[in-house]
């Protein structure tokens, strides 16, 4: 199953401070807008989200149809198949996305300790 670009989604209390430390540890910005208390920042392969205010605990996030430095991949599992195949497995879905629906879509799930898990398609 091809999930698609990987990250984590960090809750942050200040982003400012936030966006500052991960910078001296080599993180450079992706994406995000910081008056919209959200960045998207890369050391090499790895990605991670700063959000403040957005969500209650740190998320796993995938983003299927994108590479590791958020660019569009030719070939992808869309969104919703993935959450056919879930369900087909009895995995317990905590959102789904509309299946009639096309384009951008996101469901959730919880790994078995209770961690919130993303599946976030933008195309």
């Amino acid at each position: 199953m091809q999930l698609g670009a990987f990250s984590i989604s960090l809750n942050v209390k200040d982003i400012h401070a936030s966006k500052a430390f991960y910078e001296e540890l080599g993180f450079e910005g992706l994406g995000g807008n910081i008056e919209q208390n959200w960045l998207i920042l890369k050391n090499g392969q790895t990605v991670i989200g700063l959000f403040q205010g957005m969500f209650e605990k740190n998320m796993l996030t995938f983003n299927p149809g994108w590479d590791q430095d958020a660019a569009n991949i030719d070939s992808f599992t869309d969104v919703r198949e993935l959450q056919k195949k879930l369900k087909a497995a009895g995995v317990p879905l905590t959102s789904e996305a509309d299946e009639n629906s096309s384009g951008p879509a996101s469901f959730t799930l919880e790994d078995p300790d209770g961690n919130p898990i993303l599946v976030d398609q933008h195309r």
